[in-house]
């Protein structure tokens, strides 16, 4: 059996890939398969529909909020939250956790001012000044494997935040957010899509001079559809979120996910410092476990070999190294025990 533990493109469920390819390249009476339909058409707009109730309910969504599906990535949105939510010349505020915190913050430099905050061992805030735009976390860094443990709180400063690796794999208090986004290619389903929610009030800040495509308020009255959306990657993301709530929805991902984590990290904690992670035990990603091996040879023969028994996409991020296994919603628990049998074998042979 072989195992994709890659940060992303991310695994598909099973009955996913399976219901895509029994219903969306299947042409209908009027002689089109849904991704060919217009997106005006009735059928696209009932599935678009669908997919946001859908997505509500699992969220628990409160009053108050909009649901933006966007064509690109998250880190388009790194530049679009300054343009929209900060005035010009007014700072927003960004918490340095990893890789993609300092990447979010460098883009968000390119349009506003920025300021670096830090936050505290059990992951509430320090300092938010008050003049903020808003204050930006990373839920869970991809590259570092580090997670959030608690939410911080930010007075009266919107609390806004890139969720892209761990979206739907927990309940996650809504409420608590100005406005969140994650990219579609971790747990909603192919890149390509970003689901950006966002609190109604906050609509109200984008600039009437940013482009219409550039405007969450302009893109929130259109629902989502100013030009054509990325028509297959909401298809599919239907799909993914109606798989998520025949599963028992978010309880049961974080469930699971909960339990896969800790076969690894168990494998990672009975090495003996073979494996080594450079984060602490109440900060680990339960979605993305990093750690370092005792040199990088070892680090290439653990990936190589790995590969050779169908473990696959374990390779730690460019910037960063080691190794980093990405146990996303579809990833089932077969796949974990998997990598922390070969996990605790190789540290036998080579420890």
């Amino acid at each position: 059996m072989a195992w994709n533990f890659a940060a992303g493109p991310a695994r598909l469920p099973d009955a996913v890939l399976l219901r895509a390819r029994e219903e969306l390249f299947t042409r209908g009476d009027d002689g089109a398969c849904q991704s060919e339909r217009p997106f005006s058409s009735p059928p696209f707009r009932s599935l678009r529909q669908h997919a946001g109730q859908q997505l509500a309910e699992l969220l628990g969504l409160p009053a108050g909020y909009r649901i933006l599906f966007l064509a690109g990535g998250a880190m388009q949105q790194f530049s679009l939250l300054p343009m929209n939510l900060a005035r010009p010349g007014q700072p927003a505020g960004y918490v340095q956790t990893g890789y993609w915190a300092r990447r979010a913050m460098q883009e968000g430099a390119v349009h506003r001012p920025v300021r670096a905050l830090a936050a505290s061992d059990c992951g509430m805030l320090l300092d938010v000044p008050n003049d903020l735009a808003y204050c930006h976390i990373t839920t869970n860094e991809t590259a570092d494997g580090l997670a959030w443990p608690n939410l911080p709180e930010t007075g009266t400063v919107p609390l806004v935040a890139d969720v892209t690796s761990d979206f739907l794999t927990a309940p996650l208090a809504v409420d608590r957010f100005g406005l969140l986004y994650a990219s579609a290619q971790k747990n909603i389903g192919v890149a390509g899509l970003t689901v950006v929610i966002v609190r109604e009030d906050l609509l109200e800040r984008s600039p009437q001079t940013l482009p219409a495509l550039f405007s969450y308020r302009r893109l929130a009255e259109a629902d989502s559809c100013i030009n054509t959306p990325p028509m297959l990657a909401l298809q599919l993301a239907a799909m993914v979120f109606d798989w998520i709530a025949g599963q028992g929805g978010l309880p049961a991902m974080a469930a699971s996910n909960r339990r896969k984590a800790a076969l690894v990290y168990q494998a990672i904690d009975a090495s003996g410092g073979f494996y080594r992670t450079r984060v602490a035990a109440d900060w680990r990603s339960p979605v993305n476990v990093c750690c370092q091996l005792p040199d990088t040879a070892l680090t290439e023969r653990f990936v190589v070999e790995a590969e050779t028994v169908g473990l696959h996409y374990l390779r730690g991020h460019p910037q960063i190294g080691g190794i980093r296994a990405s146990l996303y919603n579809a990833m089932p628990a077969a796949g974990a025990s998997a990598l922390a049998a070969f996990m605790g074998d190789f540290a036998r042979r080579y420890g």
